[in-house]
């Protein structure tokens, strides 16, 4: 009986372990407060500015130079811009374009990175020295002046901006899936699927990718707030969105020859909720790097 509920009892007992684990990453997630203030101030933001317009609804497409520059007011909690656009309409209208193109150029480079970093690591030799060098020449470019340069040649709508950030915000991700799988790619568990006939996109998938995938939920992380501040700067130098399209950065440009005037409506709002974004999405990278940590700990 002992010998015939061995082999059952193993499996049972390493789930039981695998989800130990995995209560413990959370429950060392949710013990960091940043951490969790950063999710709770994520939910809010994108409620803010997804919902907040089903609700408060304004008109951002007609200017209406009659009510430019109004103070807050109760019609105009936020007052309005040089345009007539209501201010606090306008920051939720301006949340979309900023999180969309965040979250997305993240989440697309962080892909792009992590398979390039995790083919050159485990092929190895002179096809990963190639690789790599592409990338180091790429690196060499400052990345900001790629954005000037692309946006100044294609005009630059959310979908382009978030081709530009995608394509161009990859590279570090990929050195740093490339350490990882270089590593890997000599444990037992690779060398022997690879002297059974795996082929390398299963062995890439099964052992590389998922062995690395903590470090690239929290790269991912810091790539989303990252592109972030990419379409603020794009946005802050006339290189964004185009009008009616908005986004926090655009906002803070349009409002940068009004810091002396008084109109302060105009100008802190933006500052505070990029300020506020990008920190919610750095504090979540924090917490989930301490939380995989324990994981990686207990294997």
């Amino acid at each position: 009986m002992t010998t015939a509920t061995a082999p059952i009892a193993a499996p049972a007992k390493a789930r039981s372990a695998r989800k130990s684990t995995k209560l413990q990453g959370l429950q060392v997630f949710m013990e960091n407060k940043l951490a969790v203030f950063g999710v709770c101030l994520i939910l809010i933001l994108m409620a803010f500015s997804f919902i907040g317009p089903l609700f408060y609804v304004t008109d951002q497409i007609h200017t209406d130079l009659s009510n430019s520059a109004l103070p807050p007011s109760a019609e105009h909690p936020l007052g309005t811009d040089m345009v007539g656009y209501d201010q606090l309409g306008r920051l939720m209208k301006g949340g979309q374009t900023s999180i969309i193109v965040g979250l997305f150029a993240g989440i697309f480079a962080t892909t792009i990175g992590t398979l390039y970093g995790a083919i050159a690591g485990f092929v190895g030799g002179w096809i990963d020295a190639i690789m790599m060098r592409i990338v180091d020449a790429l690196m060499s470019v400052p990345v900001l002046f790629l954005f000037m340069l692309i946006a100044t040649m294609i005009p630059p709508t959310v979908p382009v901006l978030i081709i530009i950030m995608s394509a161009l915000s990859w590279l570090g991700t990929s050195r740093l899936i490339r350490g990882e799988a270089l590593s890997l790619r000599t444990r037992e568990y690779v060398v022997a699927m690879r002297g059974m006939g795996g082929s390398m996109p299963r062995a890439i998938r099964t052992h590389i990718v998922r062995n690395t995938i903590g470090t690239v939920i929290v790269n991912a992380t810091f790539q989303v707030a990252d592109a972030v501040l990419y379409v603020a700067y794009l946005s802050f130098l006339g290189l964004g969105a185009q009008p009616p399209a908005t986004d926090w950065g655009a906002m803070l440009s349009n409002s940068q020859s009004h810091v002396y005037s008084g109109n302060w409506w105009l100008l802190y709002p933006p500052g505070v909720l990029i300020i506020l974004l990008v920190l919610s999405f750095n504090f979540i990278g924090d917490g989930l790097r301490d939380a995989f940590e324990v994981r990686l700990r207990k294997r």
